[in-house]
């Protein structure tokens, strides 16, 4: 037992797709959330400074006193080097290694789809963690650079004709390649959800990064007994780098009557670029 809080990172909002579903799974556990508002978007940004901006993250989580940090952000998952996150003293888990295990099971005709931001997709990360598990899978992969300002600024609603233009452009050759499966490779893109479902058809399953990496963490925390005491509910707190105004009017979107709370301004250069 431990009831040390949970970290969540993100570069902006889109980390709060996994704190909705880590208080579904597990809704005894306290949550610290840093949202990297003032520096969003991490997907158009060298690997060498998603490095550096992850590793603040993470230090300012470490200093909350956590008991595990997730990376809530596909760019940092598939970005930060296995050399470095196989070395963490805490339980660490980004969103890769569960979205690929919910795909591979997923999928009926061996095509999977990934779209995630432009970082990540260069990584060719999912790819070959798919290519692991089954040789065999047909993997298309397609970057989505503009869904996360898209979704950081409200433009969620299922008709919104923005939105689901974009959509129709990014999408059209995945469902084209009859894709069964698709991997929303950004903990930004369940937002809308909708509007991806309706351009794939009815026919392609979902798969939400940031619902795999919370169903991950409770396992993790289960094996390592980690998990909190007590049957009361957990709570919530809340950190970005930019206005937390914006941030707390936005993050309706992403929690619902889930959302409560103040939201707090911190200076995340401060924190250094090694881990402590």
């Amino acid at each position: 037992m431990d009831n040390r809080p949970i970290g969540v990172l993100d570069s902006g909002m889109g980390g709060l797709t996994a704190v909705r579903e880590l208080l579904r799974v597990m809704p005894g556990e306290d949550i610290v959330y840093f949202g990297d508002t003032g520096r969003v978007p991490y997907g158009t940004r060298s690997p060498e400074i998603v490095v550096q901006y992850a590793v603040q993250d993470i230090n300012f989580l470490l200093r909350h006193g956590v008991k595990m940090v997730i990376a809530a952000c596909g760019t940092v998952t598939t970005t930060l080097p296995e050399t470095l996150t196989e070395g963490f003293r805490f339980p660490y888990t980004g969103v890769l290694h569960p979205t690929v295990r919910a795909a591979a099971a997923a999928t009926r005709n061996g095509k999977i789809g990934v779209i995630a931001t432009a970082t990540t997709i260069r990584t060719g990360a999912y790819e070959r963690e798919l290519k692991k598990l089954n040789p065999e899978l047909q993997v298309i992969s397609r970057a989505c650079p503009l869904f996360v300002p898209l979704v950081e600024n409200g433009y969620v609603e299922r008709e919104n004709p923005v939105t689901r233009l974009v959509a129709e452009d990014y999408l059209r050759p995945l469902r084209e390649a009859g894709c069964d499966t698709l991997i929303l490779g950004c903990t930004h893109y369940p937002v809308i959800a909708g509007i991806i479902g309706d351009v794939m058809g009815p026919g392609t399953v979902l798969i939400d990064s940031g619902k795999a990496a919370a169903d991950y963490a409770r396992q993790l925390l289960e094996e390592r007994d980690l998990l909190a005491g007590g049957e009361k509910p957990g709570s919530a707190a809340f950190y970005v780098s930019d206005d937390p105004l914006q941030f707390s009017q936005n993050a309706a979107l992403f929690l619902g009557e889930r959302f409560r709370g103040t939201v707090e301004k911190v200076e995340i250069t401060e924190y250094p670029d090694t881990i402590e």
